[in-house]
């Protein structure tokens, strides 16, 4: 059965863009608009890793993190921001992120944090 793949995003021509790299790589994807979309969907109980942005309306990607930490969920994220700023990716890695992205990102950078995700290997550093 094919990984789960949940991306949130305020910004569409990430998520589409984002979308059809992962599903080009076999992977189920959905989209969501928000971390308040995820948290309503049926995905929330399936999705076998988020990729997420830092920044977002109402509720960031990070607080969406320590949001599903707090309900004892481990699903496994991944951070992307076109604002890279050292305290928040520290918050985010201490929060449990496996990585912290900078857009623009490489393909082959975040397949392999999507790989260390889904494999539970230790990509913090990237």
């Amino acid at each position: 059965m094919p990984s789960i793949i949940s991306v949130i995003d305020d910004d569409p021509s990430v998520r589409l863009a984002t979308n059809n790299l992962l599903t080009s790589r076999g992977y189920t994807v959905y989209t969501f608009g928000s971390a308040h979309e995820f948290l309503q969907s049926a995905e929330l109980d399936t999705t076998s890793c988020v990729i997420a942005d830092v920044q977002m309306l109402a509720m960031s990607g990070v607080e969406l993190l320590t949001h599903m930490r707090s309900l004892g969920r481990i699903t496994p994220f991944i951070f992307m921001t076109a604002f890279p700023d050292e305290a928040v990716r520290d918050r985010a890695l201490k929060a449990g992120a496996t990585c912290f992205l900078a857009k623009p990102f490489s393909t082959p950078k975040l397949l392999q944090c999507l790989e260390a995700a889904l494999t539970g290997a230790d990509e913090a550093k990237l």
